[in-house]
């Protein structure tokens, strides 16, 4: 096993990792590779709904839930934002006749519906609106997951206009950024659903937690108020710490089973993931698929070191 990284070059090369995320030269290189795509396919569901949908249907057959999510982000138009929208409807249409309902949710990013665009707020929430109400229709939901923290006030904003109708509809919030405990006290209201995770976003000090310890600490007080309140907490981690604490703060609250959930990503963890649904509890994989991999990878990469010995491993003895 090999010894850890000190915590100064472990932020240093989480940096390096989500600055690369964002290279398009580095990009070309990367998924030209074709031992990239051995490794990709353990965090990744395949490229196409035909892909996904047996790993769907496999981890049903586990007894774990799906929140499914179709890859892409930073749209340059609204015709993309558009066919993000379309790709969405298609998935919902597909997950339909397996009757999962709230087994198999999907989560969105509002930057695939043209968040970023020139009056990109009022066009991410017109897209993303048609995937909702298809999603209510065949009786689950959708998630809008959280970006970088220029995005947060407007994606709340999305989300208390869907909940209106739609009041299923979750969030997330990132425990690193500062202004997250004030979001979850105003978000952990009856009916509604949060997923807590700490962050995977390159964020400046003024606005967000540097150290890894303050961002664990934020987590736990976040978690408490989540689960002191009258939501539905999702927690999104696989932090072993952590997930003893929402099971102790669970308890603490007397929540039942139905009432909370463990969420952790697609290819992590997996025996975790199974190991928690076997002891009873509600366990959500996050499913990422679609030709856009790129950037969601590198982001997984930089969350947790033995992603990248796994990688570089990979690499090694390819060749």
């Amino acid at each position: 096993m090999s010894s850890p990284q000190p915590p100064e070059v472990a932020v240093l090369t989480q940096k390096a990792l989500l600055a690369a995320s964002r290279t398009s030269r580095l990009r070309r290189v990367v998924t030209g590779t074709a031992v990239t795509r051995r490794v990709v396919d353990r965090f990744v569901a395949g490229e196409t709904l035909t892909d996904v949908l047996p790993v769907v249907s496999a981890l049903s057959g586990d007894g774990i839930a799906v929140t499914v999510d179709h890859l892409g982000e930073d749209v340059a138009d609204r015709a993309q934002a558009a066919r993000s929208r379309d790709a969405y409807l298609a998935l919902l249409e597909a997950l339909a006749p397996l009757r999962l309902g709230p087994a198999a949710e999907v989560s969105v990013k509002l930057s695939a519906f043209g968040q970023a665009l020139p009056g990109g707020h009022d066009v991410a929430a017109e897209l993303v609106r048609p995937v909702v109400e298809a999603a209510t229709a065949i009786g689950t939901t959708v998630t809008l997951d959280m970006e970088d923290h220029r995005t947060v006030d407007s994606t709340l904003a999305v989300l208390a206009g869907l909940r209106e109708q739609h009041p299923a509809t979750g969030a997330v919030v990132q425990a690193a950024l500062h202004r997250t405990e004030d979001d979850v006290r105003a978000l952990a209201v009856p009916g509604s659903r949060v997923r807590l995770v700490k962050g995977a976003y390159d964020e400046p000090a003024g606005v967000a937690h540097q150290d890894r310890a303050d961002v664990d600490a934020a987590y736990g007080r976040c978690l408490a108020t989540l689960m002191a309140g009258g939501g539905y907490p999702m927690v999104g981690t696989h932090d072993p710490a952590l997930i003893t604490l929402a099971g102790q703060l669970a308890e603490l609250a007397g929540r039942t089973g139905d009432s909370w959930e463990f969420q952790m990503l697609y290819g992590i963890r997996v025996q975790e993931q199974r190991r928690l649904a076997a002891a009873g509890y509600t366990v959500r994989s996050y499913v990422p698929y679609g030709a856009d991999w790129y950037g969601y990878f590198m982001r997984r990469l930089a969350e947790r070191p033995a992603n990248l010995q796994f990688f570089l491993r990979s690499l090694v003895t390819s060749t």
